[in-house]
């Protein structure tokens, strides 16, 4: 393996292609209109056109990019996240073609892909599942009949989904046919396919997911955990690792159920087991990602393993480079995505320039970013501008240093989510670890509300201490002029 390409786009791409370059290795990069200037393209030894801005006819061009790679005699894709990342179609091509597919197997992609076959899959391995149905649904009425048996509220998903879209919450049996609907049409919108399931609605959830690795030799390992639970939209905004609450007999219980999950399907490469966690601790099977993650960067900083490096050396057929009892967690991470995003209006995206553009930088500090000051973000991808992750040596001092970094991170010209960074990183709930997935909206979406309440409380206090002065006022002034009267009459 010689050359590789990077089949994707802004901090991936860039993220992606040291490791390749400290690896001695070449890399060519792909670009839509809009990135043409952008700084994984200049970084890359060479670099490619796909097309117009738009995804469609750029990024998600599998026909052109494995036309490029064999003009340019690519030994192998890596497809970073997103776009053709878990296209098990696309990897098949790839394969076809006589090209690396840096990840797991067609096969694998496909099942994952799939949250009922998912489901099917794992079952085999008595890995833990949420109380639910292990096939699609269409008909209403079988579903308020399953809805009973598994006892309301439940959850309505899309098979074929993830980011919360095609997800509908039924606390009502005469809700039902209204939220399918509603559910297998934006799942057919989204996907392509409106394949929907039920399951149990879990309580003060929490996200949390195990990475893990597998080789061509059998070996596979799980990396510990990333608590995922400050999401917007369903989204991930903020990620650690270790979880706070994760002790090591149930990190152990978490990894061997994860690597189960990984031997469902053969698995290779880089991927993430996701679990939900109720509030006895007891964790689900949710679903598996079969790709590299967002929030990587924070498993790297307290296992000091380079992922990336890890799936090249794997698609090159050598075994993982570590072994499970030699890994370690090295202090505490704390990962922020930093959106183009205003989180006082619902973290709608705020495109514009980057006016000014200032990273921080030290020791404990990571920034994965492809912007510079002057550009501007394009309105035709994800918002993302950076990931901003910081280590300590516990959990406390890893707070307090994304405090600072937020702090020393300096950005104009359009809305972020660094503020809200800051919010969550000042929280008690946070804090002391005692938070779950509705974080955003118990205490960052209704601090409003709260704050608008108090005032009113403090404005009606006022008013009837005042009202009671008044009155006050006019009682005192009665009794004097009742006094001076049988003063006169005296």
């Amino acid at each position: 393996m010689k050359k590789i390409l990077i089949a994707n786009r802004g901090e991936i791409a860039l993220r992606v292609m040291r490791s390749i370059k400290a690896m001695g290795l070449k890399t060519v990069a792909v670009y839509s209109e809009a990135d043409r200037n952008a700084p994984h393209v200049r970084y890359a030894d060479e670099a490619v056109y796909l097309g117009p801005a738009p995804s469609k006819d750029s990024y998600l061009r599998s026909d052109k990019i494995i036309e490029v790679c064999k003009e340019l005699q690519v030994d192998a894709i890596h497809p970073g996240y997103g776009f053709l990342s878990e296209n098990a179609v696309f990897a098949q091509q790839v394969q076809d073609a006589g090209i690396i597919f840096i990840g797991p197997s067609p096969k694998a992609i496909e099942t994952m892909g799939n949250k009922i076959a998912a489901k099917q899959a794992v079952a085999q391995f008595n890995v833990p599942l949420v109380p639910g149905t292990d096939h699609p649904i269409s008909d209403f009425h079988e579903a308020i009949r399953l809805a009973k048996e598994i006892g309301f509220p439940i959850l309505i998903k899309a098979a074929a989904g993830g980011g919360g879209k095609g997800m509908r919450l039924v606390e009502r049996e005469e809700d039902i046919e209204e939220q399918m609907q509603m559910a297998i049409s934006e799942a057919t919108s989204a996907f392509g396919d409106g394949s929907v399931f039920i399951e149990k609605f879990v309580n003060s959830p929490r996200h949390i997911e195990i990475q893990i690795l597998g080789d061509t030799h059998g070996n596979i390992i799980y990396i510990f955990e990333r608590e995922c639970s400050i999401q917007r939209r369903h989204q991930k905004v903020i990620e650690e690792a270790p979880s706070a609450v994760v002790s090591d007999e149930m990190r152990k219980a978490m990894g061997e159920a994860a690597i189960k999950v990984a031997k469902s399907v053969n698995y290779v490469g880089a991927g993430t087991v996701e679990f939900i966690v109720n509030d006895r601790l007891d964790f689900y099977f949710l679903e598996m990602n079969t790709r590299l993650q967002v929030e990587h960067p924070v498993t790297e900083m307290v296992s000091g393993l380079d992922l990336v490096k890890e799936q090249i050396q794997i698609a090159q057929g050598l075994p993982i480079s570590v072994k499970q009892e030699d890994l370690k967690i090295k202090g505490h991470a704390i990962e922020l995505r930093v959106y183009a995003e205003d989180p006082e209006n619902n973290f709608l995206p705020d495109i514009g320039k980057l006016v000014t553009y200032r990273p921080p930088v030290g020791n404990h500090v990571r920034v994965d970013d492809s912007m510079e000051e002057g550009m501007d973000i394009p309105i035709y991808y994800d918002p993302m501008i950076s990931k901003l992750t910081v280590h300590g040596k516990d959990r406390s001092e890893a707070i307090q240093s994304m405090k600072e970094a937020i702090e020393n991170y300096k950005i104009e010209g359009v809305k972020t989510t660094l503020p809200f960074g800051t919010f969550v990183m000042s929280h008690e709930a946070f804090i002391t670890g005692n938070f779950n997935t509705k974080f955003v909206e118990n205490y960052f979406t209704n601090r409003k509300k709260d704050k608008t309440s108090l005032q009113l409380a403090a404005l009606l206090a006022t008013s009837i201490y005042q009202s009671k002065n008044i009155d006050k006022t006019f009682k005192e002034s009665g009794n004097r002029l009742r006094r001076s009267k049988w003063s006169f009459k005296r």
